[in-house]
């Protein structure tokens, strides 16, 4: 048997005398066969994608979370490790260094100003506090007064006094009200000149939007429409200091300098009162710019490590593997892959490459003994590799934190036992159980847990009637990994130890048991999705297409009801056939259902749907032309089945369910003409009269094409006894035979001669004779 190709082929005596010939022409001849280099090269290229997915050139990493170390684990090499707490803490620590940024808008106080000085003239106008507008009043904290000029209680509640001292300092004899509040404006700007650097701020509004501390240092820098020609620093100030009351205190920027503005101190208390009420907060918070600035410091943060020897305890004897001694074990196992020589990774490169190498040959030489068809099939032969690549990359991917490296390997251990064989998948779960388990923990527990697991639900994976088989098949093997990862904890403890109370073993095992039932859930619901991608058509698809409310089978009904009820009767017979011998029934059930739907393109072309008495069109035809038509039914049945969406399997059965055999009514018209017409014996050459095939390729398709040509013979018979209808089937059954119709098929002898006895059985019953009653007499 050829590596990849398809059989060893049959050489003469006198070609097996011929000298050997050199290996390097032997190569040539393969370089030159592209068949077998297409293989050997995709054989190649996933060697490769396999390397990759373990990871060959590093050693594997065999410890996991909540792993019990009975010795504990010793420090194998110097290394160090980033100490993630303290450095964390030491970045959030310069974070909380870097000040807030807050934008000043001291344009804002243009407004202010105008309102201001408008409420200035406003009191230079009044001749009492009732004259002023209840917005002034406010704004300068007055209270409300009867009148300056009453004798009793005249300045009630201080209203006097804030109203006449800003009577005072507006009014100057020697200027007018106009300019005497210009002068004054001009005095309080230079009053309140350290808002235009510093700002104002509402601490309620802090703390509500930005949580800021009062004693938290702020950086204020100017808004792009401020103008700052002092060439002063962005200051840098606590965010209290800048509220209003804090602003007009003895110590704060605004009220420290109330000594200098002499003019002012007569009404310094409605002025205050003013600031308090009129002046709106000034600074917003750049939000973005304080992100970016304290993210900036939190970089800058060099890493905490911390130093460890070799031979410091890393787990102490006795432990399970915690998560920071997990990180332990991790950044060891990096130093040591970083310490690795040159001549020591060369060693384990070609380690892996030559297992991998080993297991893709045992894979290969199984294929193309047992699944020719998958080796032959390009496509389906790259899905079939991608499948297994994804399944070990997956599986180390899972394998890590979550051990649910059984998902990938049990789905596709279950793919292929729908897809292809039991045995297939049996070798699949073995391949990537290996693999998985050499380049992850290197335990042949686990190892011993994941193979049986998977061998578990490939028992019942033999047929597919629901969803519910998958299902099932998934709580099996979490049933089995339970109770093989808890077996082989006890095999391998020390007589001291009783794993059956340990919860971390228990709790192991039924999180492995869970992935399992979850893997049933995933399979059975992608079920739709398997078929497609690989072609396959399973027993509850093939139960929704029995279903005679398809609209293929509706449309058969309505156009060609002979050919229905035919199709009806073949299915019948042919089920049971198919049962006889171990073959898949409901699939030839279902495929004879569909078998002859070409037919309903010209209905009144075939016998069977011709009423008594109608005229057969083909008396006005050439045998040729009629054979066309008779042919072409095939053709026109594989278009409706393809427009319909049918599956390849189904497809297969309308193809193959005549194979090459001759339409032997018309061949024998046309000898007959031709024997008459010496000229035309031409159109008589017997390959123009046999369908294009292909021959049957399966035992399905064997046994649908001995039921349909024994259903449609039998109907010939004029007086069908058990002993015509033997004969019948016989000479039908052995005239395919020996015209090779079932070479492909991989019917051996003793399975054709168990269909031929079912068909018999079968319709000799359809055919049974009834006894006669005798007729009821009158009186």
């Amino acid at each position: 048997m050829n590596f990849f190709g398809q059989g060893k082929r049959k050489h003469s005596r006198a070609a097996s005398l011929k000298t050997k010939a050199p290996w390097w022409q032997r190569w040539r001849d393969v370089y030159k066969n592209r068949y077998i280099l297409s293989r050997f090269i995709l054989a190649i290229l996933m060697i490769a994608l396999l390397f990759f997915a373990v990871e060959g050139w590093k050693t594997p990493f065999s410890y996991r979370i909540g792993d019990l170390m009975p010795h504990g684990v010793s420090a194998s090499i110097d290394f160090e490790i980033v100490n993630e707490a303290e450095t964390e803490s030491k970045k959030e620590e310069e974070a909380r260094r870097v000040p807030f940024t807050f934008i000043n808008h001291p344009e804002n106080f243009k407004q202010t100003f105008a309102k201001l000085k408008r409420n200035l003239i406003e009191v230079a106008r009044a001749e009492s506090v009732d004259e002023l507008p209840e917005e002034t009043r406010v704004s300068f904290g007055i209270p409300v007064s009867k009148s300056l000029l009453s004798d009793v209680s005249p300045y009630p509640d201080g209203a006097g006094p804030i109203f006449m001292s800003l009577k005072v300092l507006i009014s100057e004899e020697d200027e007018t009200v106009g300019k005497r509040i210009d002068v004054i404006m001009e005095e309080i700007k230079k009053l309140l000149k350290p808002l235009n650097r510093f700002g104002v701020v509402d601490m309620a509004e802090i703390n509500r939007k930005n949580k800021i501390k009062p004693n938290q240092t702020i950086r204020i820098i100017p808004s792009d429409n401020s103008k700052n020609n002092d060439d002063l620093p962005e200051p840098f100030i606590a965010i209290s200091e800048l509220s209003m009351d804090r602003l007009l205190s003895e110590t704060g920027l605004i009220g420290k300098n109330w000594g200098i503005f002499t003019e002012l101190l007569p009404a310094k208390k409605g002025l205050e009162n003013w600031f308090r009420n009129e002046i709106k907060s000034s600074l917003t918070h750049a939000f973005e710019l304080t992100h970016k600035e304290k993210e900036e410091a939190r970089q800058k943060v060099e890493p905490i490590t911390d130093h460890y020897n070799m031979g410091d305890s890393l787990v102490r004897p006795g432990k399970r593997i915690t998560y920071s001694g997990l990180n332990l074990l991790k950044a060891e196992h990096e130093q040591i892959n970083k310490a690795m020589n040159r001549e020591h990774q060369i060693i384990r490169i070609i380690t892996v490459v030559s297992l991998l190498v080993i297991l893709v040959i045992l894979n290969a030489y199984y294929l193309i003994n047992n699944e020719p068809a998958l080796i032959q099939n390009i496509s389906r032969l790259i899905i079939y590799m991608v499948t297994m690549v994804s399944a070990i990359a997956l599986g180390r991917l899972l394998t890590n934190d979550w051990r649910a490296e059984i998902v990938p390997l049990l789905a596709t251990v279950m793919i292929f036992a729908i897809a292809y064989t039991q045995e297939m998948a049996t070798l699949t779960a073995f391949v990537l159980a290996v693999v998985v388990c050499v380049s992850t923990q290197a335990s042949l527990e686990q190892f011993l847990v994941l193979m049986s697991a998977s061998a578990s639900s490939i028992v019942f994976l033999g047929s597919i009637s629901s969803r519910s088989t998958l299902i099932r098949a998934g709580f099996i093997s979490g049933v089995v990994f339970l109770m093989v990862s808890w077996g082989v904890e006890i095999i391998t403890s020390d007589f001291d130890y009783l794993p059956w109370t340990d919860f971390a073993i228990l709790s192991r095992g039924l999180s492995g048991a869970g992935w399992c039932v979850v893997t049933g859930f995933l399979v059975a619901g992608s079920l739709p999705f398997i078929e497609s991608m690989f072609g396959l058509v399973t027993d509850i698809s093939l139960l929704e297409m029995s279903d005679v409310s398809h609209p293929l089978l509706q449309e058969l009904v309505r156009r060609a009801p002979g050919t229905y009820n035919h199709s009806i009767s073949v299915a019948s017979i042919g089920e049971t056939a198919a049962e006889k011998i171990g073959a898949n029934g409901l699939l030839v059930r279902v495929g004879a259902y569909f078998h002859d739907i070409g037919k309903m393109m010209k209905p009144q072309y075939f016998i069977e749907n011709k009423a008594a008495g109608d005229e057969n069109p083909h008396d006005h035809l050439a045998p040729a032309m009629s054979t066309l038509i008779i042919i072409g039914h095939v053709k026109d049945g594989v278009d409706l089945a393809q427009q319909h969406n049918l599956p390849q399997p189904l497809i297969d059965f309308i193809e193959q369910h005549h194979g090459t055999t001759l339409v032997e009514y018309f061949y024998h018209e046309a000898t007959k003409q031709a024997d008459l017409e010496p000229d035309h014996r031409t159109d008589a050459e017997e390959s123009s009269f046999r369908y294009p095939g292909p021959k049957p390729q399966s035992r399905e398709a064997g046994v649908l094409m001995l039921a349909d040509a024994v259903e449609s013979a039998s109907r010939t018979l004029s007086d069908p006894t058990p002993a015509r209808i033997e004969n019948l089937v016989h000479a039908l059954t052995l005239k395919r035979l020996l015209d090779g119709q079932f070479d492909d098929s991989s019917l051996t002898l003793s399975e054709i001669h168990t269909i031929e006895e079912s068909l018999i059985k079968s319709m000799t019953a359809v055919y049974h004779g009834r006894i006669k009653y005798p007729e009821q007499r009158s009186a």
